[in-house]
């Protein structure tokens, strides 16, 4: 893994290049707490060799693996970064293209890449917390009391 940062002000942007045979969850998931980010937005293509995606099962509270056991396309990688329980946490989703023309999708396990994924991680000066949600069975990002609600508009 390469990266560089290309923007500091007024937040942080790095450029991450994954090498062939690197799990890309792993390096991410390291980059993002070696840099000690923590609310960050992050979007990648490149390719894997093979990867495994997963559908949450609401019923059974955790993922369904979908593998995928033959090169593909990342066609779209985008999720963000939020400070969980074991530090900064990436929670990526994927669309991934397969030779005949294809897809597969869901949130990323898993993916070896080859030849690369070049990866951009959008950082914010600000943190975010993901709290583990047993209700859901899963870890969410919490907004402090007082944050706005409403439509937005």
């Amino acid at each position: 893994m390469k990266w560089q940062q290309v923007q500091d002000s007024p937040a942080a942007v790095f450029v991450v290049v994954l090498d062939p045979g690197e799990e890309a969850l792993a390096q991410i998931t390291g980059f993002a707490r070696e840099q000690s980010l923590g609310a960050s937005q992050v979007t990648a293509v490149g390719a894997f060799s093979q990867a495994t995606v997963g559908w949450f099962d609401r019923s059974a509270r955790n993922y369904r693996r979908i593998p995928v056991d033959e090169q593909c396309e990342v066609l779209s990688l985008l999720g963000d970064i939020a400070v969980g329980e074991e530090g900064p946490t990436p929670h990526l989703h994927a669309v991934l293209g397969l030779p005949d023309g294809t897809t597969r999708g869901g949130h990323l396990l898993e993916g070896r890449v080859w030849p690369t994924l070049e990866v951009i991680v959008r950082d914010s000066p600000v943190a975010l917390a993901k709290i583990h949600r047993p209700d859901l069975g899963l870890a969410l990002i919490n907004l402090p009391d007082g944050a706005s609600r409403g439509s937005g508009t």
